[in-house]
């Protein structure tokens, strides 16, 4: 499968990976260019989908910033794992809910290597993690898709700053929490994202 994988050690400015993402899927588009599976990180920013209410900022003083992309308000920021695609729909049946239960399946294989056991919710999208007393969001899903190109992505939560998530109704869920994969078992995570991206490809292919 002809899959250029990216892999940003620095920062990237989340506006920068946006027009990034837009630039190739007219490339795509046209022809010009291959898929993109993209691994980076992003600076501490508040992001918000097309679905998103203004009640579901709770710390009024905060900068959110306006997406495109699918979903309400998420956080991003050090020490979270941010895998953004431009994935060509057109040669996989254009099958968007497929294309979302491929990504579901890519993150909970790869934490069932790390022994964490995760799952999907049909009506709360992202992954899932069942502690002693709550069901917490380990990683968020947030896709558009226009052309029948796929793109935007999914953030997986390794060490970040949880605390910021108390300035938001993350992804509008007022019933769970949000957890991150050091909390759950700290261990090393060093590799994760290799193993995001053989699995990833792996579950593009069927």
């Amino acid at each position: 499968m002809n899959i250029e994988i990216k892999k940003s050690k620095k920062p990237v400015k989340y506006e920068y990976a946006i027009k990034f993402m837009e630039e190739r899927l007219i490339n795509i588009y046209e022809g010009n260019s291959r898929e993109l599976i993209w691994i980076l990180e992003h600076e501490n920013i508040f992001t918000a989908g097309t679905s998103y209410k203004k009640t579901e900022i709770l710390d009024k003083s905060i900068k959110i910033l306006e997406t495109n992309r699918g979903g309400k308000i998420t956080y991003h920021g050090p020490g979270q794992l941010i895998c953004y695609f431009v994935i060509d729909l057109k040669k996989r049946k254009k099958d968007i809910r497929k294309f979302i239960s491929k990504i579901e399946k890519t993150i909970i294989d790869t934490l069932k290597f790390y022994k964490i056991k995760t799952f999907a919710d049909k009506k709360n999208i992202g992954i899932w993690f069942q502690d002693e007393f709550e069901t917490k969001k380990v990683a968020a899903i947030g896709v558009r898709v226009s052309k029948w190109i796929a793109y935007h992505g999914f953030s997986l939560n390794i060490e970040n700053d949880l605390k910021r998530y108390e300035s938001i109704i993350p992804c509008g869920i007022k019933d769970k929490g949000v957890t991150n994969l050091k909390e759950i078992i700290n261990q090393d995570y060093k590799g994760i994202e290799s193993k995001l991206i053989k699995n990833f490809i792996s579950n593009l292919e069927y």
